[in-house]
């Protein structure tokens, strides 16, 4: 299984798209505290997530929690615009992690660089757009993630 990890996601509607995701690839969803949104049945009846009791998720207070009880072979994969390894060039195992940031700030640069190699990057056109919405990069590197497995 991969796991998705959104630090500090603001946005309901993307943490339910990657609920989905979750679903969808049988992955687990950790979300790191602090949330933009209540995770309580009103919020989530109210961004549409009926589906949010099937998700498979974990929330915690910081990204440091996660990473103590992870299987220490897995991979910390750091998505970020600021990153200069393309997604498609990261060799991607099961149990790994794939860690985004907020919407509106993504991941700390100096969390980035100090991920070296397992600091990644979605590939666009210069001049384009300067990022993609959050649930569009997480199913673009799930999904590619998911080919390079080839579990199911």
């Amino acid at each position: 299984m991969f796991h998705i990890v959104l630090v500090a996601p603001e946005i309901p509607h993307n943490a339910g798209a990657a609920g989905r995701l979750a679903l969808a690839t049988a992955s687990r969803l950790h979300l790191v505290k602090p949330l933009g949104f209540s995770l309580d049945d009103k919020h989530v009846r109210r961004t549409g997530l009926d589906y949010w009791q099937d998700v498979d998720l974990r929330v915690w207070d910081s990204l440091e929690d996660l990473k103590k009880e992870a299987d220490p072979a897995a991979n910390f994969w750091l998505l970020s615009t600021k990153a200069t390894r393309a997604h498609w060039d990261a060799p991607f195992r099961d149990g790994d992690y794939l860690v985004f940031g907020c919407e509106t700030k993504g991941l700390p640069e100096a969390m980035v660089h100090g991920a070296g190699d397992q600091g990644i990057r979605i590939p666009m056109a210069p001049g384009g757009t300067r990022s993609l919405n959050l649930s569009t990069a997480i199913a673009i590197t799930l999904y590619e993630a998911v080919r390079q497995d080839r579990t199911w």
